[in-house]
């Protein structure tokens, strides 16, 4: 049995080393697929691929396929299109996403409120409504108390002064001076010049009464009597800091009056300068002056005998 096997191995041997060496030659060529070959491919893969397991097969006309076949780029295309059609989903917790988490985590974003940027609009916009609101509380004030100065004006008894509004406003009114003391020079100028009153135009700002008006002469052009360039008038109760809001128009005007009288003031008769008209921007200018000066050395007080 033995030398059976014996001469079954030597006829293989001899098998394998008397075959065609050109047909041998093409098979080293070729990879053939002998025993030996396999097992140096197998060798050789092992060295190179380490451990990876073996890539499963991609399927016919797939995007990771390199060869282009039938379908192949079509499929290709189709797959990198589709990302782009499709909208990016929103960041998880993002406040306001739809459908943002679960129903505990929407719940959560409902509790916290609005984000930074909300609540600054929010606060800007409450912001601003104070001081409308505050203005329209001062514009309300203004108007209900010069209705009230109007009504008091007009039940006056001896016609002191009078009003006419200045194109209908409520906030711009002439004032017609009709008296001064009668024993003074500047009522015996008014005589002699026909002169009926003393007009003057009252400004009030916005947070009048609690500031006071802007006064001024209009006409006739006077001198002394504490009015100065433009008409401007020289008394302490018409500044911020000599105001008080218990003053009315009609105190004021009579103050006005007796300043005229105590500071001799008459009626301007020079030739070309008693026909130039006072300019409400040289009054506002020289009322400035007049105010940093006295604010500087102080306001002269005149005895309690002069009233």
């Amino acid at each position: 049995m033995a030398t059976l096997l014996r001469k079954i191995g030597l006829i293989r041997l001899h098998n394998r080393d008397t075959e065609d060496p050109k047909h041998h030659h093409n098979n080293h060529r070729a990879g053939g697929g002998g025993p030996q070959s396999a097992a140096l491919r197998g060798k050789g893969g092992a060295k190179s691929g380490g451990n990876k397991p073996p890539q499963p097969p991609h399927p016919a006309g797939g995007a990771g396929d390199a060869s282009p076949g039938p379908g192949k780029g079509k499929g290709k295309r189709a797959a990198e299109l589709a990302p782009r059609d499709k909208a990016p989903p929103p960041a998880a917790g993002a406040a306001g996403a739809p459908g943002a988490g679960g129903p505990r985590e929407r719940a959560a974003g409902a509790r916290a409120g609005p984000g930074p940027a909300a609540a600054a609009a929010a606060a800007a916009a409450g912001g601003s409504l104070v001081p409308a609101a505050r203005q329209q509380h001062c514009a309300q004030v203004r108007s209900r108390r010069l209705m009230k100065e109007l009504r008091d004006i007009a039940r006056l008894s001896d016609r002191f002064i009078s009003v006419e509004l200045v194109d209908e406003s409520l906030f711009d009114w002439n004032v017609k001076l009709h008296q001064v003391d009668k024993d003074s020079v500047l009522w015996q100028d008014m005589k002699e010049t026909n002169t009926e009153f003393i007009l003057l135009n009252l400004t009030f700002p916005d947070n009048f009464p609690f500031s006071p008006p802007f006064m001024r002469v209009l006409s006739p052009r006077l001198e002394n009597g504490y009015v100065l360039d433009g008409g401007a008038i020289c008394m302490e109760l018409l500044t911020p800091r000599g105001w008080s809001s218990a003053y009315t128009v009609e105190a004021v005007m009579r103050q006005f009056a007796a300043s005229l009288v105590k500071g001799q003031g008459r009626i301007c008769r020079k030739a070309g300068k008693s026909k130039k008209s006072f300019s409400r921007k040289e009054a506002e200018a020289t009322f400035k002056s007049l105010v940093k000066t006295h604010e500087k050395y102080g306001w002269v007080t005149p005895p309690v005998s002069d009233g």
